[in-house]
C-alpha cells in the first residue's frame, strides 16, 4: 500500500486547478482584447504563425510536471516488509490541569483545548517513548497508565473535559506524585531503580492552592525524574465563562457577586520546574512550546522494551520526479508558434509530390 512521509504536503495540488482556471481566464481576457483590435476572422492573416493548441498543451505539461513534483516531495513510500527491531525510548508522564480555570479563552479556543493540541503535536514529535496521562483539578487521578500506543492517547484525550473531576482547585503536588506512580514508584509489587529516563509534563495555568508542588518537584527530581512545566493562558488575566448545556451562559462569580477571573502564574510553573531541574515554556496562540521539552526528552537515558515489529519502507519518489523531468522537456521541445519549414502539413504535401 502506497503512503505518503511528508502527506501535508499534498494540499499543494490544491493549487493546480487554480493555476489551471487563472490560465483560462487570462486567455479568453486575451482573446476578447484581440477582438476589439481586430474581426476574429483576420486573426489568420494577422498573426499567420500562431497556434491554438500548442500554448494549452505547453501550459498543461507545465501544469503536469508542478504536480508530479509535489508528489515527489511528499514522498511515496511502499511497505515492502515487515522487519524485527529493538524498542527503545524513555517513560513521560503527562499531567493536565481539568480545573475550570482551564476553560478560560485568553488562548482559542481555550485553555484546556489549547493543551489537548499541544499534547498531539508532543506526540507527534516523540519516537518510541512510553506515555501516561494524568488529569488534575483539586485532585489527580490516571487517565491512562504507561503505553507506547499513542492512538490509545489521543482516544482517551479527546474525551477529556473539566467534568471529570468535582473537587475543584489545582493541586499540582498531588499530580506530580500520581505521574510518578505511574513510573512504578512506590509501587510494592514492583522493584523502582533510579534513572534518567523519566520525566513529567505539566501543563497548566499554575494557579496552584492545594499543595506544595515545588517539594513535589524536588522529590521527583531526586528520583532522576525530569519536571517540565508549559504554561496555559495570559497573564492579564480573563473571567472564565460558565456552560450550561453547552450553551455559554455567563462568567463564573464569588459569593460577593463580582466577576471572578484567572490569570497564567508564571512565577509559580518556574519555581516547579527549577525544583524538578527541568524547563518553563509558555504556550500561546501560535506556538506550543513543546520543541525545548523535547530536545531534553531526547536527551534522557533510553530503556529497552523488548523486540517489536516494524514495517520497512521504500521511498518511491524516483517516479512521479521522472514524469516531471519527462514532462518539462517536452513542454521544452514544444514551440508556441508554428514552424513554417518543419510541420506535418509540410512533410505530407512533400511525401505527396515524390
Amino acid at each position: 500500500m502506497i503512503h505518503f512521509e511528508h502527506p501535508q504536503i499534498i494540499w499543494f495540488l490544491l493549487l493546480i486547478p487554480l493555476g489551471v482556471g487563472l490560465w483560462i481566464w487570462l486567455s479568453i481576457r486575451n482573446k476578447r482584447r484581440l477582438e476589439q483590435f481586430a474581426d476574429h476572422s483576420m486573426f489568420g492573416r494577422l498573426i499567420p504563425d500562431a497556434s491554438r493548441w500548442r500554448p494549452a498543451v505547453k501550459y498543461g505539461l507545465i501544469m503536469l510536471a508542478s504536480a508530479f513534483l509535489i508528489l515527489a516531495l511528499a514522498n511515496p513510500q511502499e511497505g515492502s516488509k515487515m522487519v524485527k527491531g529493538e524498542r527503545i525510548g524513555s517513560d513521560i508522564a503527562i499531567c493536565l490541569d481539568i480545573s475550570n480555570s482551564m476553560m478560560a479563552e485568553d488562548i482559542q479556543p481555550n485553555r484546556l483545548e489549547r493543551s489537548k493540541r499541544t499534547i498531539n503535536n508532543l506526540l507527534s514529535s516523540l519516537g518510541s517513548d512510553r506515555i501516561s496521562l494524568v488529569v488534575f483539578a483539586g485532585s489527580s487521578y490516571v487517565q491512562m497508565p504507561l503505553t507506547n500506543d499513542y492512538s490509545a492517547v489521543k482516544l482517551f484525550l479527546d474525551q477529556i473535559d473539566c467534568s471529570l473531576i468535582s473537587a475543584q482547585g489545582t493541586a499540582i503536588g498531588d499530580a506530580i506524585e500520581k505521574g510518578m506512580e505511574t513510573f512504578g514508584y512506590g509501587d510494592p509489587d514492583r522493584e523502582w531503580v533510579k534513572n534518567q529516563g523519566r520525566a513529567i509534563i505539566v501543563i497548566s495555568d499554575g494557579e496552584n492552592f492545594e499543595d506544595d508542588a515545588e517539594a513535589a518537584a524536588r522529590k521527583a527530581a531526586s528520583e532522576g525524574i525530569l519536571v517540565c512545566t508549559i504554561g496555559m493562558g495570559l497573564t492579564e488575566g480573563t473571567p472564565i465563562p460558565e456552560y450550561r448545556n453547552g450553551q455559554r451562559v455567563g462568567y463564573k462569580r464569588d459569593n460577593s457577586g463580582n466577576t471572578v477571573t484567572t490569570h497564567l502564574d508564571e512565577a509559580t510553573l518556574t519555581s516547579i520546574a527549577h525544583a524538578g531541574k527541568g524547563v518553563y515554556v509558555r504556550a500561546n496562540n501560535i506556538n506550543s512550546g513543546v520543541q525545548e521539552i523535547v530536545s531534553l526528552i531526547e536527551g534522557l537515558e533510553k530503556d529497552h522494551y523488548g523486540e517489536a515489529m516494524f514495517s520497512e519502507y521504500e521511498s518511491r519518489y524516483q517516479y512521479p520526479l521522472a514524469a516531471a523531468i519527462v514532462c518539462l522537456l517536452a513542454e521544452l521541445f514544444i514551440f508556441e508558434r508554428r514552424n513554417r519549414k518543419f510541420n506535418i502539413d509540410n512533410l505530407l504535401n512533400r511525401h505527396k509530390t515524390l
